[in-house]
């Protein structure tokens, strides 16, 4: 099957299925929350078996677990009222857990640096960065901010892909972590999700961002296109140092969860700091 038709079946399909999950706000957006919960564990996965391709990473289900403890605590303080500092220290304490594995699991300590360190990238990147969706659920009107984020990131990659596909026959090779990757594309990027806020603004959340300027929301939308871009290329340079092709095999046309969400995971809190202390 041709990639572009397993993407167009992603966009049609996959789409509305996260939307679907996105709006129901009953206890405090359940349903998000275990799909949430499902990419952090695919994440994870994904992570351990991509760093562990040239390296020595730490216990790889204990990386698991503690990625997938911290969006389920974040869930539990959006349900119960808790403060989100809670995350925090549970990431404090996980990051003692990982030290405490390596200190007591052998006399040889010679790769300790490399199985610390990965530990500590694995379950800040698949969980921690996680947590900032989670967050959202406690906001005014949660259910369309969250489905705003998820929207702007995906026009994002899809309008990056499709100037880069029109347009960027010769101006690719701009950044050698992605020498496919075009200006045309990155072009792109930003000028989908600037007509996306523009609509929000003016069409379909008027009322949501009724008190804020146009200039305000396209600055938000400049700042998501920007982490997103640094997390797609980001996730690049993870599979270029393993030698991987993809991160997994899950997703049609796309590859692994990794492949997927890179760009969700570096531009959920960017977006959430924007909302909450910027825009408030």
């Amino acid at each position: 099957m041709p990639k572009i038709v397993q993407r167009l079946i992603i966009f049609f399909l996959g789409i509305p299925c996260v939307v679907a999950c996105i709006v129901p706000k009953i206890f405090n957006h359940l349903p998000l929350h275990i799909l949430i919960v499902l990419f952090a564990f695919m994440a994870a996965w994904e992570m351990t078996n991509i760093l562990s391709t040239k390296r020595q990473i730490a216990n790889r289900p204990l990386l698991i677990l503690l990625s997938v403890l911290l969006p389920i605590i974040s869930y539990f303080c959006g349900l119960f009222g808790w403060d989100f500092s809670l995350v925090e220290l549970a990431l404090a304490l996980e990051i003692l857990v990982i030290f405490a594995s390596e200190i007591f699991s052998k006399n040889d300590f010679s790769d300790s640096n490399d199985k610390i360190g990965s530990g500590i990238f694995t379950v800040v990147y698949s969980g921690f960065f996680i947590t900032f969706i989670s967050r959202l659920a406690v906001f005014e009107n949660s259910s369309l901010v969250i489905c705003l984020f998820v929207i702007l990131v995906f026009i994002s990659d899809s309008a990056a892909w499709l100037f880069g596909m029109l347009f960027g026959k010769n101006n690719r090779g701009l950044v050698r972590a992605s020498p496919n990757k075009s200006v045309a594309g990155f072009i792109g990027a930003y000028l989908g999700t600037i007509a996306v806020m523009m609509l929000a603004k003016f069409f379909v959340l008027k009322d949501t961002f009724a008190s804020h300027n146009l200039v305000e929301l396209i600055c938000l939308a400049i700042c998501v296109t920007t982490a997103a871009i640094i997390g797609d290329l980001a996730e690049s340079v993870f599979k270029r140092s393993s030698g991987c092709k993809d991160s997994g095999h899950i997703i049609l046309g796309r590859g692994g969860a990794l492949d997927s969400i890179d760009s969700i995971l570096a531009a959920a809190p960017i977006y959430y700091l924007v909302i909450k202390f910027i825009l408030n």
